[in-house]
């Protein structure tokens, strides 16, 4: 993300927590104030990218000749878990994709039955929270697509993608997840890619899935996806707060 990006965006998030601050200071005495202040800030930056931008305001795309020659994998680039590397030296033959949660018609489906679906090729940014940047082309499949396939029920809220990839590379450790709302979830450019580059996407870089969701940061693009949840609440999953590292304090919404 540029510096541009970084202090326009952390300007507004101090601008309107503090106003949030204010008005919610006589209901949340029992929260200490640095706590209600991170609260308002993710809250209202949420709020206000959604009133400002309209909801299929398009990411910028870019030309094949603006592909990155070096596109550096984010996060786990080689999964340990037993049942990921089963999948991986099989060449994912068995591989499924689980759609379930608060959906009409549960779906499984092998990544074959995936590429049958209607495909869309974006070239697209990734941001980093780290701040380096790389251009990629993705092509794949629209969640939007499934979720539609699958009937979702009028409760759900959330998409929750449950990933075989544990960042601690230990059989029983946490495994990734992340989530996020309907509004991304039916974006045009909100894709589960396959392919990278205009071949099948690598290991290092998620496959035989990844989440590319263009309007948020890079720990928020899922690798390595096994099973989609559409839900009400993500209260009663692992942390509760939405993703692996929104447990562990950032932003559960990342917006760009």
């Amino acid at each position: 993300m540029t510096d541009a990006l970084l202090s326009r965006r952390s300007w507004l998030g101090r601008a309107m927590a503090t106003a949030g601050v204010l008005a919610l200071a006589g209901c949340e005495r029992g929260i200490a104030f640095g706590e209600r202040l991170k609260i308002s800030a993710e809250a209202l930056t949420y709020r206000a990218q959604r009133l400002i931008l309209p909801r299929d305001a398009l990411a910028p795309e870019y030309s094949r000749a603006e592909i990155s020659p070096d596109f550096k994998p984010n996060g786990s680039i080689s999964p340990a878990a037993a049942d990921y590397v089963a999948l991986r030296d099989g060449d994912f033959a068995d591989y499924r994709l689980v759609v379930d949660g608060l959906v009409e018609r549960p779906l499984s489906l092998s990544l074959d039955e995936l590429r049958t679906r209607p495909s869309r090729t974006q070239i697209t940014k990734h941001d980093c929270v780290e701040g380096w940047t790389a251009i990629g082309e993705w092509t794949g499949v629209r969640l939007e697509t499934l979720l539609d396939e699958a009937g979702m029920r009028p409760e759900a809220r959330y998409v929750v993608f449950h990933c075989f990839d544990a960042l601690t590379q230990t059989e029983d450790g946490p495994r990734y997840y992340e989530s996020i709302d309907l509004i991304d979830a039916r974006h045009p450019q909100t894709l589960l890619a396959y392919d990278m580059n205009g071949q099948t996407l690598g290991v290092p870089h998620g496959a035989p899935l990844r989440l590319r969701v263009e309007r948020q940061l890079g720990y928020k693009q899922a690798k390595y996806i096994r099973r989609i949840e559409v839900v009400d609440s993500f209260a009663d999953i692992q942390g509760g707060n939405g993703g692996y590292w929104p447990d562990r304090g950032y932003e559960w919404y990342a917006g760009i």
